[in-house]
């Protein structure tokens, strides 16, 4: 069962998991497996103004459509591209008064697309949006709640000449969105901006060690009429070398938590029980929940106490950071590492994630030799639990090296560069655009290396005397999102 590009996959049943995809040809670690253009997408309530309704780019300076005074675009390409998608939209919304929240505006999208096309096996598609997973019959009654009010709101907005649909297919619909809802991220991958339904994507199961990363393409619209213009779309990657018969596998959910709680997240947002080796077995777990050893082991006790006071603070660490106090934050970390250290282990997830928080606001407030001392302790607890081609662990090495490089270290610096830089190159490609600005940043630190190898004491002049001309460059500021997870789920 193969369809329009897709001929490298099929869709087989899993046991035990329902419907799954499996390889039809051998894959190695970076390539790409398949492209999929979204089915339907929308960009998030509070960002409709600074993100293109196309290509999901931020943009500086984005045209404004004339007639709804709602979607934004890049430029007229992008305008044009989302044209066929916004005409009902654009309408509906003039007709409204105000644009609906993104649930509502989704699933509108896909009803349209449903009304021009039907809803069989669109172009590409290996199943239709009918066949998709919608799990109504699971929800709970908040869930059971929420799907009511978003049923009515669509009710209001839906045009009375668009083709009128049953209310259990509305529901539906709102369910296949719950639970195939997929992130879309800012080019840089760094921001979750919007959401978007891809059927192919959401036949791939869950594995908390996959053999998969899906990485989301913004395309390339500059180059409209050349061979490089390209469509936004997602990108199914190898992680590993894949044999024919394989399932491909992909994470739902960040892997850095121990067995317990990923089953517990995954139960609660995808309504399934994980059986997967590294749950079953406890797959290092032992590392994540590790205690300090030796003479001065701590008792049960302790460490009881110093997990239940990392969890407080790490609470009091989120409010501080949603009101934008990275001075408290810091100090909220300092005050947490000394009680942590004498008695969690390296690997400990309770010591890691205060780790990374430090690093990261330390950085943001230009206090780098701190913060670079943190990161690679962050690194080096990561290397030890994650996948090594894990984007995520790619994303924390390369900051990890950034610090570095701005803290004056610069050897350690390039080090992390190179190695976050071998891992985005198999989990993003090379023509991502943060594989290419890492790319840019290790060609510098090479450069800076070589002039630090020759004369010690003339790079660190030449340093101070660039430092002083032009500010370092700021770190982004610290977000409350880790990164962008997989599949959008309201929380």
């Amino acid at each position: 069962m193969t369809k329009g590009g897709m001929e490298s996959v099929e869709v087989f049943t899993s046991e035990g998991k329902g419907r799954g995809l499996k390889a039809q040809k051998e894959f190695l670690p970076g390539d790409v497996i398949f492209a999929e253009p979204a089915y339907a997408a929308v960009v998030f309530d509070s960002l409709t103004h600074v993100i293109c309704h196309t290509c999901f780019k931020r943009q500086e300076r984005l045209h404004r459509c004339g007639q709804c005074k709602f979607a934004y675009y890049c430029d007229r390409t992008c305008q044009r591209a989302a044209w066929l998608n916004h005409k009902n939209e654009c309408s509906a919304i003039k007709k409204h008064g105000k644009a609906p929240t993104e649930n509502i505006r989704l699933a509108a999208r896909i009803m349209w697309k449903i009304e021009r096309e039907g809803s069989g096996l669109a172009e590409g598609c290996l199943v239709s949006i009918d066949d998709l997973q919608n799990h109504v019959d699971s929800f709970d009654e908040e869930e059971k709640k929420e799907l009511r009010a978003d049923v009515e709101s669509f009710l209001e907005f839906w045009p009375p000449q668009s083709q009128q649909f049953g209310m259990q297919y509305i529901s539906h619909i709102f369910g296949v969105i719950s639970c195939n809802g997929f992130t879309l991220s800012d080019q840089r991958g760094l921001q979750a901006v919007g959401v978007g339904i891809f059927p192919n994507l959401c036949q791939a199961n869950h594995d908390c060690w996959p053999n998969c990363t899906v990485i989301f393409n913004n395309g390339n619209h500059e180059a409209v009429r050349s061979m490089f213009h390209t469509q936004m779309r997602i990108e199914l990657r190898a992680l590993s070398k894949i044999s024919p018969g394989d399932e491909l596998t992909v994470s739902y959910v960040d892997f850095l938590n121990v067995s317990e709680e990923r089953r517990k997240q995954l139960k609660k947002q995808y309504y399934f029980d994980c059986s997967c080796e590294h749950c079953k077995k406890q797959i290092k777990d032992d590392l994540m929940l590790v205690v300090k050893e030796g003479e001065g082991k701590p008792s049960a006790e302790t460490v009881k106490e110093v997990v239940q006071f990392s969890k407080d603070t790490l609470e009091k660490i989120n409010k501080a950071r949603m009101e934008g106090l990275y001075h408290e934050v810091v100090k909220l970390c300092r005050d947490c590492l000394k009680k942590q250290e004498p008695v969690l282990g390296d690997t400990n997830i309770y010591l890691l994630r205060i780790l990374s928080i430090a690093s990261e606001v330390l950085s943001y407030l230009q206090m780098f030799e701190e913060a670079a001392d943190y990161a690679k302790r962050m690194v080096d607890g990561y290397l030890k639990i994650y996948h090594p081609n894990n984007a995520q662990l790619g994303m924390a090495v390369m900051r990890a090296g950034v610090t570095h490089w701005h803290a004056g270290l610069i050897e350690a610096g390039h080090g992390l560069i190179c190695k976050a830089y071998a891992i985005l190159l198999i989990t993003h490609g090379p023509s991502h655009p943060i594989t290419k600005d890492l790319e840019v940043m290790r060609v510098q630190t090479e450069m800076e290396l070589r002039m630090f190898q020759q004369n010690e004491f003339m790079y660190y002049k030449m340093r101070e005397a660039a430092l002083k001309n032009q500010k370092i460059q700021v770190m982004p500021e610290p977000s409350n999102e880790t990164s962008p997870s997989l599949f959008h789920k309201k929380e």
